[in-house]
């Protein structure tokens, strides 16, 4: 059995950790963490620190941070110090059935009850944490989140790092930008552009100066 490296002592990880020990997937080694060392988080060691990866050349890594652009800033710095594309493992559920025509990139973890239906693309290292649906032909470009429940509707585009908050829909033929937000609970129903933060039912960019109540501003 392969051994797998979880960066970052997170919860995220704590879910992955048990995810892979049910399914048998990989060996845990433990977890590396900047912020701690020196002890087991749910029976799993922390070894040391991110830089330490380079040290376990046998092992496939899993970065397991909730936010997309954190992800992303460790896939690079790891990048920088020889780790390949080629190094990072893919964790799905058991529960979790791929039909023929899906993609999923290396680095991503799909937690329990995602659903895919036809012809979903997943960039790498996205989380879907559980019960997300994806529709037939929606696209997700790397590093993005999507929380519990949140549903896409069929041709949906996502974009780099884009997060979807808690039991958030996006509708059909549109999309959420690179580095956008949609908050819990929010209807997306027309094109987020990158970098925005929606809210809402219907959703739409956040003003300081509104707030939700049922779906008005």
């Amino acid at each position: 059995m392969s051994e797998l490296l979880l960066i970052a002592a997170s919860g995220l990880a704590r879910e992955v950790l048990a995810t892979v020990r049910s399914s048998g997937q990989y060996d845990v080694a433990g977890f590396l963490d900047d912020e701690m060392s020196g002890i087991d988080v749910d029976g799993a060691p922390v070894l040391g620190r991110i830089d330490d990866a380079v040290n376990y050349a046998h092992a496939f890594v899993l970065v397991c941070l909730d936010s997309g652009p954190a992800r992303k800033t460790v896939v690079d710095r790891l990048a920088a110090m020889g780790i390949a594309h080629a190094r990072y493992a893919t964790v799905i559920d058991p529960s979790v059935r791929i039909p023929e025509g899906c993609r999923i990139g290396r680095g991503s973890i799909l937690l329990r009850n995602v659903t895919l239906t036809a012809s979903v693309t997943l960039g790498s290292h996205v989380v879907a944490m559980p019960s997300v649906t994806f529709t037939h032909d929606d696209d997700v470009a790397d590093f993005a989140t999507f929380a519990a429940g949140a549903s896409l509707g069929g041709g949906v585009r996502i974009g780099t790092a884009a997060s979807l908050g808690m039991n958030s829909s996006v509708r059909e033929r549109t999309s959420v930008g690179a580095f956008a937000t949609v908050g819990m609970g929010a209807a997306v129903l027309s094109n987020v552009p990158d970098g925005e933060t929606w809210v809402c039912m219907p959703a739409h960019a956040i003003d300081r100066g509104s707030f939700c109540i049922g779906s008005g501003k």
